[in-house]
């Protein structure tokens, strides 16, 4: 007998992090996701809308024409209060268009020298759609709350998450386990929306 094959669906990024997240939530769906760094030589998708769900709306409908098949992808960022809500959608370059994820971090910390934590507030933000080359597309939201500690903590994680801390938890983001991660983070909320409303939609 032969087994049958999960349909696939394309997942816009490179991160094996983020991957690995997306594909724990969304694997009862009975999708085969693949990331882009099973390809080569694609295109680039300029992320340039005004906020998260437009540049997640983007890079879904462009990979889904590219490849044929239904895309996954999400926009994500870090808003904090006293820089009113930047970096926001500029997280992932914001210390430049290259910059890496110990750049990025370590310019936010030189910003926030001498605030204190009562006013280092901030929100983790994501925006996770999907699209079909049919041009069917549904898209969801997510967000956690916490603060932007003084200095990195944790291995775990990528992006933000060794700075931003969790109160209830008294733990950074990068301390916390895949599953625990999943659970309260702006992805994981998302996914779990996203995942209602595949469901809804697909029977």
């Amino acid at each position: 007998m032969i087994a049958k094959r999960k349909p696939e669906i394309i997942v816009a990024t490179r991160n094996r992090g983020k991957l690995r997240e997306i594909r724990r939530i969304l694997k009862s769906l009975g999708f085969r996701a693949r990331g882009l760094m099973d390809f080569e030589d694609l295109p680039e998708v300029e992320e340039d809308g005004r906020s998260f769900v437009e540049n997640a709306l983007k890079k879904a409908r462009y990979y889904s024409t590219y490849f044929g098949r239904p895309a996954l992808a999400d926009d994500s960022g870090l808003e904090v209060d006293t820089l009113g809500g930047a970096p926001g959608v500029y997280s992932a370059r914001y210390a430049g268009e290259k910059a890496s994820d110990q750049e990025n971090r370590k310019k936010l910390l030189e910003a926030l020298d001498g605030i204190p934590i009562s006013k280092r507030g901030a929100a983790f933000k994501c925006a996770i759609a999907v699209a079909s080359p049919d041009e069917w597309e549904v898209a969801a939201e997510g967000s956690c709350r916490g603060r932007i500690g003084f200095k990195e903590i944790g291995k775990r994680g990528f992006g933000y998450d060794s700075i931003f801390i969790f109160p209830r938890f008294g733990k950074t983001m990068a301390q916390l386990r895949l599953e625990e991660k999943n659970r309260v983070s702006h992805r994981g909320k998302a996914l779990r929306k996203l995942r209602k409303l595949l469901k809804n939609c697909t029977g």
